[in-house]
């Protein structure tokens, strides 16, 4: 099966409207689908039933933080009625406002004006993120690209970067397990933890009650993929992948082109179809 199990409409920070989203799937040919929008499940509500070749599975990426560093948990098959989980979305909702402020603050003291204000209009839903003030710097000439924007204000160790205020990890993964769902760890390449530091962490997952760990996130490397998968056996949890796609034309996140999982890795979806 074609299955992306990872994917942003411009209801966070993707470029698409959640239904061309879903148009581009059938296109591609996708068979299961979960757009993961960030820390919200706004989408659900837009999105027409599809034609009976593509299952969409409900999904939402969390932002949590593990011993100080960020890491995002992806929450699939939830009913998304749960009271439990939609009170942790209304937290993170309120956490993402004050992120926001805060952001709007570090850069006004790097000397740019109207940041937050400037990120709303980039913003086609309730969220602003880190990727709409990088369109604003853009817009108002301080960078020449959002790559650099992250590069210099907004990413890793930036001051840009504020992670805080989001709910802990166990928080995380209670809210998912709560509402029927399966907690799985993003991209867990992205983190650029030491090999020992990511164990710790899928340790302290799996321990937490977290199911599943993204095996394949995007276009990786086969030595990627394969030592993901020996983690993956390790720690006992199902294997997903996902493009983690954002906007067309961006090669490295192709919605529907990830490989297939390695053979000897049992599917996240397998608990549902």
């Amino acid at each position: 099966m074609n299955v992306d199990l990872h994917c942003h409409t411009n209801l966070s920070d993707g470029s698409l409207p959640p239904q061309e989203l879903v148009q581009l799937a059938i296109e591609r040919e996708i068979d299961v689908l979960s757009i993961t929008d960030h820390d919200n499940i706004d989408c659900y509500a837009e999105i027409k039933p599809p034609n009976d070749s593509l299952t969409i599975i409900s999904g939402i990426e969390f932002s949590t933080t593990w011993r100080n560093i960020g890491v995002h948990i992806v929450g699939l098959n939830m009913d998304l009625t749960n009271a439990q989980l939609l009170k942790g979305i209304e937290f993170q909702t309120v956490a993402r406002e004050k992120r926001a402020i805060l952001i709007d603050k570090k850069l006004h003291n790097l000397g740019f004006e109207g940041c937050l204000e400037g990120a709303k209009r980039f913003s086609s839903g309730r969220q602003v993120g880190r990727p709409h003030f990088a369109q604003y710097l853009v817009e108002i000439g301080a960078v020449n690209n959002m790559q650099q924007a992250f590069k210099r204000y907004l990413g890793a160790g930036k001051a840009g970067d504020i992670k805080q205020q989001w709910a802990s990890l166990g928080d995380v993964v209670s809210w998912i397990r709560g509402a029927g769902g399966v907690a799985v760890l993003a991209h867990p390449t992205k983190y650029k933890m030491t090999r020992t530091k990511l164990c710790l962490l899928l340790e302290d997952f799996a321990e937490l009650g977290g199911e599943a760990m993204e095996v394949i996130s995007g276009a990786q490397t086969v030595s990627k993929t394969q030592s993901m998968a020996r983690l993956c056996k390790q720690y006992n949890l199902l294997a997903s992948r996902g493009s983690d796609f954002h906007a067309p034309g961006q090669p490295w996140a192709a919605l529907g082109m990830t490989a297939e999982l390695p053979a000897d890795c049992v599917p996240v979806w397998s608990k549902w179809t």
